[in-house]
């Protein structure tokens, strides 16, 4: 049985992964099919949310992704994921997507999205989380 779950602040949560688009992952007009992206996002949020909590994580929900900008055949695509909030078994994780151009290091924010997992236990059952904790540099000095 593990202990009471220590709380972690939200910039010890971040997981960047990097990756780059081939053609077996694009539509007939060279872009990123939305699933792929979609696809991309969750196994970040996944991977995010599962060292956040050293425990099993299943998605629960995606709250709502936002496609800006297509993302286009050739080029890198960097995610970066933080967690943004905990309840008593759930981790919210912000997740943005950037495209960048390989030669030149042009970047731009192309989907950005929210998921929802919930952690579990050895039973699959949900279990509790580590709550979020205030950043080290947002926390009142004491009087």
């Amino acid at each position: 049985m593990r202990g009471t779950p220590t709380s972690l602040p939200s910039s010890a949560t971040e997981t960047r992964m990097v990756d780059m688009v081939f053609p077996d992952q694009t539509n007939h007009y060279g872009t990123l099919f939305g699933g792929e992206a979609l696809s991309l996002m969750d196994m970040s949020a996944f991977i995010t949310a599962s060292r956040y909590t050293r425990r099993t994580v299943v998605t629960a929900s995606s709250e709502r992704v936002d496609f800006h900008t297509p993302v286009r055949q050739g080029q890198l695509v960097e995610l970066i994921s933080r967690v943004v909030a905990t309840g008593r078994t759930s981790v919210t994780v912000d997740v943005e997507l950037f495209a960048e151009e390989l030669l030149t290091g042009t970047r731009q924010l192309c989907t950005r999205g929210r998921f929802v997992l919930v952690a579990l236990d050895e039973s699959h059952k949900p279990t509790p989380v580590p709550p979020l904790a205030p950043e080290p540099d947002t926390v009142a000095p004491a009087p």
